[in-house]
């Protein structure tokens, strides 16, 4: 049997494989001659002291114990042509992993997607980092692989209870992505990556007899005595199935619009907003491995603060290393910013969502819009983001001590955010309370980050987009919508998820739950 070991070695160690079995050797007591095989099943970075270690879970296969290179093959996915079908809303990885799940379990999906596949997304965020023009179906949050496929992929989650991310992970392996995401304590695949897997899982739903429409917006849903019967497309086209799951992701203001309009039952949600705060990578390294040079053998540090300024939490979030900020705006006339990074980590600069926790009588001035009072309060931000960017997609900006003092930054360098910059006192964005404790929040990270706290830093406003402002609820048991039977709000836009893969887990269960009823 092999031997399961932790271990805690150098960077140089943990990143040369003859180093790393004389290690080894050493701790089993044995001659490294005899070490036949490591195999690392888990990998995180310990920086808390100036000697930075890399914490290793392992597996050691001595010379006379056999070892297996374990393949992680998919599921055996039947065809479903002829099968039930089920109508998924959204491709995101809700939506597409749902989708599989379906396949799994002998149904047919039927997704619909507003927005273009992979490939034909990237001229629409040209257009809106070039020439500043939205394309209110295919952008950064709208088109095959949702809000993550080109805004980072990072598929960290704290959500482990909620079901089995390993799963999830080695189906993303299955569909092309380094196996190393089964061991980084932070997997990432990358927003330059991330694409053709997509594309992958999009190929493998409709080779096995499963649907996917793009371009094709749902605009009506089809309900006879609180009972789902099927969608409306702005074609004018009637899709007809008694069991949609909605994964419309947490931009979808229109659906959330349309169910409000319908009366069917949703609630305003709490969320979070701020900023986004870009620091050069080399400052960050220093200040998180306390080093002069990070060298090749560590990736890009990231940080996580989270503070309580007022009786608010303020938090990093999204946190990208050696990545770049993106304009992620769903509609003309609004400005907001969201982060990524490509799989290598190797952009100049590193980024991070700042936000601070709302609460819902936050939303007071806005009670008279009911379940969209959030949603129409981050729409409000947003819209005088634009108008003080001079109505383009440029972002207010200010460097981030000018941000603390109250002072317009004379001069804003080139930041990661290609449409440019606007120099803007950030108050002017914010109501009077988030601005204050922005302020003072800057001030405590600045203390718990000796160096963090510099007009290096560059504040992007605004980061509106962390959480859907709308729960839509549904049953804790059975998953459906409280009120319309068959109708499975889903992923991130309903309020139950939060990233790429409790969406993803939250799909597999609504999937799983509609064969329990066919079935």
């Amino acid at each position: 049997m092999p031997s399961e070991l932790q271990l805690q070695v150098s960077p140089e160690i943990a990143a040369n494989e003859k180093l790393l079995y004389e290690n080894v050797a050493q701790l089993v007591r044995v001659s490294t001659k005899l070490v036949h095989k490591v195999v690392i099943l888990k990998r995180s970075i310990d920086a808390r002291q100036k000697a930075i270690k890399v914490n290793l879970k392992v597996l050691v296969y001595l010379i006379d114990e056999k070892y297996t290179e374990q393949k992680i093959e998919l599921p055996n996915y039947e065809n479903v042509s002829n099968k039930q079908e089920v109508i998924i809303i959204g491709a995101g990885p809700a939506g597409l992993f749902a989708a599989l799940q379906l396949i799994e379990l002998g149904l047919k999906p039927i997704v619909i997607e507003r927005g273009k596949d992979v490939r034909g997304r990237r001229r629409d965020l040209k257009a809106i980092n070039v020439d500043h023009i939205v394309n209110e179906d295919s952008n950064y949050c709208f088109g095959e692989g949702g809000a993550g496929t080109y805004s980072d992929g990072k598929l960290y989650t704290r959500s482990k209870k909620r079901g089995d991310v390993d799963r999830i992970l080695q189906l993303l392996v299955g569909f092309g992505a380094t196996p190393d995401i089964l061991v980084e304590a932070h997997p990432h695949i990358g927003t330059n990556k991330l694409p053709q897997i997509i594309q992958d899982i999009r190929e493998k739903i409709i080779e096995c007899g499963g649907q996917v429409l793009f371009e094709t917006r749902v605009t009506d849903f089809t309900i006879v005595n609180n009972e789902i019967q099927g969608v409306v497309t702005q074609k004018g086209d009637t899709i007809a199935s008694n069991k949609v799951i909605l994964a419309t992701g947490h931009s979808a203001r229109d659906i959330f619009e349309l169910l409000d309009r319908k009366k069917i039952f949703i609630e305003a949600k709490p969320f979070a907003l701020g900023v986004r705060a870009e620091h050069p990578q080399e400052l960050i390294d220093k200040i998180q491995y306390s080093c002069d040079y990070r060298g090749e053998h560590l990736p890009p540090a990231p940080y996580s603060i989270v503070k309580q300024v007022n009786g608010r939490g303020m938090y990093s979030f999204c946190m990208c290393p050696g990545g770049v900020i993106a304009p992620c705006a769903t509609s003309p006339g609004e400005v907001v910013t969201n982060g990524w990074s490509p799989s290598k980590r190797d952009q100049s600069t590193a980024n991070s969502g700042i936000v601070i926790e709302l609460k819902l009588e936050d939303f007071k001035p806005f009670t008279k819009f009911g379940a969209l009072a959030g949603m129409e309060f981050q729409k409000a931000i947003e819209q005088k983001a634009w108008q003080l960017a001079g109505e383009t997609q440029k972002v207010p900006a200010q460097r981030m001590i000018d941000f603390t003092q109250s002072k317009v930054s004379t001069s804003i360098p080139k930041t990661s955010y290609v449409p440019g910059t606007t120099p803007v006192e950030l108050g002017e964005v914010f109501p009077g309370f988030l601005t204050q404790i922005l302020r003072e929040g800057f001030v405590q990270f600045g203390k718990a980050m000796k160096g963090y706290m510099t007009n290096e830093a560059i504040l992007h406003a605004p980061e509106s987009r962390t959480s859907s402002p709308v729960r839509i609820p549904r049953h804790p048991d059975t998953l459906e919508h409280v009120q319309i039977k068959g109708l499975y709000p889903c992923g991130e836009g309903a309020g139950f998820a939060g990233g790429i893969i409790s969406a993803a887990i939250d799909g597999e269960k609504c999937a799983l739950k509609i064969a329990e009823v066919l079935k």
